[in-house]
């Protein structure tokens, strides 16, 4: 079941985005550091009600954050196929490590795109390391078409049109 996080959550998406962290480690992709996200990052996000979990057997399997677009590093490139404002922009999306390839992912994704459609949104935007092999790969399967490099944070753009 995918839901909205509550402050009960936090310790336990905490506890998943170390373990992302740490396997992302152990394979070469340096997009994050124990600093961040944290505990301190997703608090925002339950408070700004923007934080999902995907919860199976009262276990926490995955997460991600969604607002919309107000990032100004993607104003600083050209391409975008929406205008500003037009989208909902994904941050901090985590599956544990032990449920990569079982569809979480994917099942987030979806969640993603239909809070987009309820919510009017014309697109959704993501950004990612250039070296997060695994999260390039699921944004070309799931339709996102890429951008460009937003050299500010060091990251590569991505955008996904969704249909009515």
């Amino acid at each position: 079941m995918i839901r909205l996080a509550t402050i009960a959550d936090l310790d336990r998406v905490d506890a998943l985005a170390v373990r992302v962290i740490e396997h992302m480690a152990t394979a070469n992709i340096p997009q994050w550091t124990l600093a961040y996200p944290r505990k301190q990052h997703y608090q925002n996000d339950v408070r700004n009600k923007a934080l999902f979990v995907y919860e199976q057997n009262n276990r926490i399997v995955g997460a991600f954050t969604i607002l919309p677009e107000q990032d100004p590093p993607y104003e600083t490139i050209d391409g975008w196929l929406t205008n500003h404002g037009e989208s909902l922009v994904i941050h901090r999306a985590i599956v544990d490590p032990n449920r990569e390839r079982s569809g979480v992912a994917s099942t987030l994704m979806n969640h993603a795109f239909a809070l987009a459609r309820q919510g009017g949104f014309k697109s959704i935007k993501i950004d990612t390391h250039h070296d997060n092999y695994k999260m390039r790969n699921f944004l070309r399967k799931h339709g996102f078409r890429h951008i460009g490099y937003l050299a500010v944070i060091d990251r590569e753009a991505y955008e996904r049109l969704l249909e009515d």
